[in-house]
């Protein structure tokens, strides 16, 4: 199965030429500020300048992928179609053993059949494909990270092994390290799971210390650094304050601005390099703010609004009326479907429901205040999935027996 995914992406990738990138905006669209950030740590300026031009030291990315970035473009040439190839190649590879946690997530929480086709479905899914070999960026390692860790989260309900605790520690540190934002899950997760093995008489304080420390051993060098570099303390990335005013402000309609990225804008650009990214961040973030004080039902009315386009599809910006953009149909199907699926499960009193609830609950929320796009989604697809097959397959039970009892000599 995985094997069969991987090489049905790295042939896409040739066969569709994603590895050439547009050259006109000096490679931007390779990596973004990440691809930046690679360059110059293969040129040997360290993390630093994510919109080039020597903007100085930066923590406006996490570190995970624009180190792996500047690993590829130092062994392969700085934005070359063999680095390209390579890290998208990665990429596949990030999507391909994700089918190995969809099966064992889908067999420990609704069975072995539907597992089975969750983790078909995955390996052959071309919408699962298209963010490993279009996008270089982190986002199919995220989703391989979260499924880990809801396996892992499913496991610790029962065991207490001080290995399964230290793996539960590492994968945290390093989601934290490839994308901040899922650590929205990590409270709700082991309380989950706390309050599991509390019903089983397990005790949990020595397991949760033993995982705090290994994560806090992960980031804490990362955090260090940032100490040093900006003399104060910046909890893995600082750029929070410009998404958010993307999401929020004059003309905002659920979507991002994009046209106020320093990439796009020359003065905000410049604005970026005189301030410095701190200073920039914070000045972003009270703009956003301060339109929100003196528009909170405007405020209420986008958020509402980005509900439904992350889990029904963006529109594109001409759609500004539009609830939900209907090509994005198939998109919006599926968050329906699960939705469905995990409403089955909870009336079925599957032990693990609350968990599919929790993590649905607890990831997307800060897209609801900044912006949704529909790679935010992809690190729960493999959740989505499970329950999408589940649901279907409950309603094929559920007809079968309804032609049972249909047939002559059946009560």
């Amino acid at each position: 199965m995985v094997l069969l995914s991987f090489a049905l992406q790295v042939a896409a990738i040739g066969v569709f030429h994603t590895y050439r990138f547009r050259t006109e905006d000096d490679h931007f669209g390779f990596g973004w500020e990440m691809g930046r950030i690679g360059r110059s740590i293969a040129m040997g300026y360290g993390f630093s300048n994510p919109y080039g031009d020597s903007t100085g030291p930066t923590a406006w990315e996490p570190p995970l992928y624009p180190f792996l970035i500047g690993g590829a473009f130092k062994l392969f040439g700085i934005y070359s179609d063999i680095s390209a190839w390579v890290l998208l190649s990665i990429n596949s590879l990030f999507t391909a053993l994700t089918c190995i946690p969809i099966f064992f997530i889908g067999r420990r929480t609704v069975g072995e059949r539907v597992a089975l086709w969750s983790a078909w479905i995955w390996a052959l899914l071309p919408y699962a494909m298209y963010w490993s070999v279009h996008w270089i960026w982190d986002t199919t390692l995220g989703s391989l990270l979260l499924s880990l860790i809801f396996l892992l989260s499913l496991h610790l309900q029962e065991e207490n092994s001080r290995r399964a605790w230290l793996i539960y520690g590492l994968m945290w540190g390093l989601a934290a390290l490839s994308n901040p934002s899922l650590l929205s899950f990590l409270p709700v997760s082991g309380l989950w799971i706390w309050y599991r093995r509390h019903q089983s008489g397990l005790r949990s304080v020595a397991g949760v210390a033993l995982a705090s420390v290994v994560f806090f051993l992960c980031v804490t060098p990362w955090l260090v650094r940032n100490y040093q570099t900006f003399g104060r303390f910046v909890f893995i990335r600082d750029d929070f304050g410009l998404q958010f005013r993307l999401g929020n402000g004059p003309y905002a309609e659920g979507w991002s601005r994009v046209y106020l990225q320093p990439n796009m804008n020359l003065a905000e650009f410049e604005e970026f390099r005189r301030m410095g990214e701190l200073a920039y961040a914070r000045r972003c973030s009270n703009l956003a703010f301060s339109w929100i004080r003196d528009n909170p039902g405007r405020f209420a009315g986008i958020s509402l609004k980005k509900f439904f386009y992350f889990w029904g599809g963006v529109p594109r910006p001409t759609d500004s009326t539009a609830a939900v953009d209907f090509r994005n149909s198939l998109f919006l199907a599926t968050s329906v479907l699960a939705i469905g699926g995990l409403g089955r499960a909870i009336r079925k009193k599957i032990p693990a429901a609350p968990l599919f609830l929790l993590l649905f609950l607890s990831y997307p929320t800060v897209y609801y205040f900044v912006y949704p796009h529909a790679r935010y989604r992809h690190p729960i697809e493999p959740e989505l999935l499970v329950l999408v097959v589940f649901l279907i397959s409950e309603v094929d039970k559920g007809r079968s027996r309804k032609e049972s009892r249909a047939l002559p000599g059946k009560s």
